[in-house]
């Protein structure tokens, strides 16, 4: 079976930056060791970044999130250290779900895709439901143990809305 998986924005500033959590910081590890899984099983894997300019806060994300984080170029933008051996394909994303991603998931012909990252409720949600879009006949699953939301309850609540669209959850 070929196997995908979907890391997503573990970055610096979703950790332990401008937007990090105790919840992000906890799932570094778990999240590194199902890399380190899929890795040696010789399966795909790929990293999205959330990619924004200097004028962020002219943005309408940056209206609504009045919080500058991932700046290209910044130290924030960055993906954590021990992500950088096993991120040879990413896509960087000036919003919060990537077509690119599911463009390239979608010519892969991958049977199952799984996505980790932050955060649950916004980016992680966003490219599963694109990913269920392009490949409406492969199996996408989250993890939710290598997740983590803005806050424990919209992780959860987004784990329960991918449920309803047909997201496996584990």
């Amino acid at each position: 079976m070929k196997k995908l998986l979907a890391v997503i924005d573990m970055q610096k500033d979703f950790i332990d930056g401008a937007l990090g959590t105790p919840e992000a910081q906890a799932i570094v590890p778990g999240v590194l060791e199902k890399i380190r899984q899929y890795h040696k099983a010789g399966d795909d894997i790929v990293f999205t970044m959330d990619t924004h300019t200097p004028d962020y806060r002219n943005t309408q994300e940056g209206r609504k999130l009045p919080v500058p984080h991932c700046i290209k170029g910044s130290a924030g933008f960055e993906l954590s250290e021990e992500f950088l051996p096993y991120a040879s394909v990413v896509f960087e994303k000036p919003t919060f779900g990537s077509v690119t991603l599911a463009e390239y998931a979608a010519g892969g012909e991958y049977e199952q895709i799984e996505l980790i990252g932050l955060c649950t409720d916004i980016c992680v949600i966003s490219n599963a439901l694109l990913l269920k879009a392009y490949l409406p006949e492969s199996r996408i699953t989250v993890d939710s143990k290598c997740c983590a939301g803005v806050t424990p309850e919209s992780h959860q609540n987004a784990l329960e809305a991918m449920k309803m669209c047909q997201i496996e959850i584990r």
